[in-house]
């Protein structure tokens, strides 16, 4: 039975696994919770069928039925632990009114990208009315899965949205967004506070309608010098964080998660994050960051999640098993409750993929993924 408060007010069912809430929050669990970036995605055939259905990556965002649909399509495969919103980062600049479209097989591209002054000047914080899709999609998911696991909501980073708005698509050099910073960092900043107060605003309306937890996806954070990331990406997600409102329609805290993916080197310094957890990307050492930020027993401290290679998914079974186990050894033994004080918090760490899942991955080689968690986790904790 869950532990998370529902409330009588609540207009969702209770959680029945809250086991991904406990871990976000250091609590002790009887097993590591695993869920996956990218889970609904272009590897499960019937998201591919239900995206054809909608006729575009649009389409399917934006229409609260199909975005449920595929929210739930890789639960009803896998025992996962939480269901993540079927959306997409750029949602937010694409409300500025920048023109965000998907090609088929292409990445996302906006019709008017930010460039100049003239740009910067005319960007303002959206009506969150123009994203009532996003949150008609997260009430409908909430209610959907019926308290099975919980629902994770999400956006980019300001400064990952920044980068797509400026270079008009994804990029290999960040050429135009870098000129702008080290150029003009003055329009850069002013960009990057609107994207913050705007994103603080996008994932409250997403807690008001049912997230149970909010990400934050620093997707690009990893490509600034040092010293560039703690002023241009860094500064400006606390920003976000120190806005986010604590607890949700039913009374329960919303765990905060910050992901950025290159980060590995500012680790320290982002342990200062007012957020309850920290994503890492394949090349951090697992052992290394519970050292770093993951708190002792009783203590402050950041749950980790990560790390595994998405690229080991292409392995056979045996591999892909004893590559999980190697994760799970490298943050070793989990925080356990103790009989005296069952509150008590301590190391947690939160099972997944180092980035997002690969279109090409075997949806077969997921399940051996994802049942050797719960597997060798639990015999962590034996």
């Amino acid at each position: 039975m869950s532990s998370t408060p529902n409330f009588p007010s609540s207009p969702y069912a209770p959680l029945q696994n809250d086991t991904f809430l406990r871990a976000c929050l250091r609590q002790a669990t009887d097993h590591t919770p695993v869920w996956l970036m990218r889970q609904a995605g272009r590897y499960l055939p019937e998201y591919c069928a239900t995206r054809a259905k909608a006729g575009s990556f649009m389409g399917l965002a934006t229409n609260r039925d199909y975005a449920t649909e595929v929210t739930l399509q890789p639960l009803e495969r896998y025992p996962l632990d939480a269901a993540i919103l079927f959306s997409d980062i750029l949602t937010v600049p694409d409300a500025m009114g920048l023109g965000l479209s998907f090609a088929l097989g292409e990445g996302p591209r906006f019709a008017t990208p930010v460039r100049d002054e003239a740009a910067v000047a005319a960007l303002e914080v959206p009506d969150m009315n123009k994203l009532k899709y996003v949150f008609d999609a997260v009430t409908s998911i909430r209610k959907a899965l019926n308290g099975r696991v919980p629902l994770i909501g999400f956006s980019g980073s300001p400064w990952t949205l920044a980068c797509y708005m400026v270079e008009g698509k994804g990029s290999d050099d960040y050429r135009l967004v870098k000129t702008m910073l080290y150029q003009r960092p003055d329009l850069m900043h002013k960009m990057l506070a609107i994207n913050a107060d705007a994103i603080a605003l996008y994932l409250n309306a997403q807690i008001d309608a049912g997230a149970q937890a909010v990400m934050v996806f620093d997707s690009w954070g990893g490509v600034l010098a040092d010293g560039a990331f703690q002023e241009f990406s860094m500064a400006y997600t606390k920003r976000v964080l120190a806005q986010l409102q604590r607890t949700g329609v039913d009374g329960a805290i919303v765990p905060r998660l910050v992901f950025t993916k290159g980060g590995g080197l500012w680790l320290d310094e982002m342990g200062g994050l007012d957020c309850d957890e920290l994503g890492l990307d394949w090349t951090v050492n697992l052992a290394r960051a519970r050292a770093q930020v993951g708190g002792a027993v009783g203590g402050p401290g950041k749950a980790l999640q990560g790390n595994i290679d998405p690229n080991v998914l292409f392995a056979g079974p045996a591999h892909i098993q004893a590559q999980v186990r190697k994760v799970l050894d490298a943050f070793g033994k989990p925080h356990a409750a103790s009989p005296d004080n069952p509150a008590q918090t301590g190391p947690a760490h939160i099972f997944n993929l180092g980035h997002g899942i690969s279109q090409y991955t075997p949806p077969e080689n997921v399940a051996v993924l994802v049942d050797e968690v719960h597997r060798y986790s639990r015999l962590l904790r034996a």
